[in-house]
């Protein structure tokens, strides 16, 4: 049976890791992912996309986590 852990343990547990073994945690769960390391976009050039559109979905979505919205 696994254990069930709240939002907030799951955090406290995270942030008592090591910076190393948070690295390690993330890389496993990448590989049952199916992806790798810098496996994002492909062949494109970042640089393309709206600083501030960007900016401004950001902020946005920061809205969202503020009202709860999920």
């Amino acid at each position: 049976m696994k254990n069930i852990e709240s939002r907030e343990e799951r955090k406290k547990r995270f942030k008592n890791l090591s910076s190393e073994e948070r690295k390690i945690l993330i890389r496993k769960k990448l590989k049952l992912q199916g992806l790798s390391e810098g496996s994002g976009v492909k062949e494109m050039d970042q640089s393309s996309y709206d600083n501030e559109e960007m900016i401004e979905l950001i902020l946005l979505t920061k809205c969202f986590k503020k009202n709860n919205f999920q």
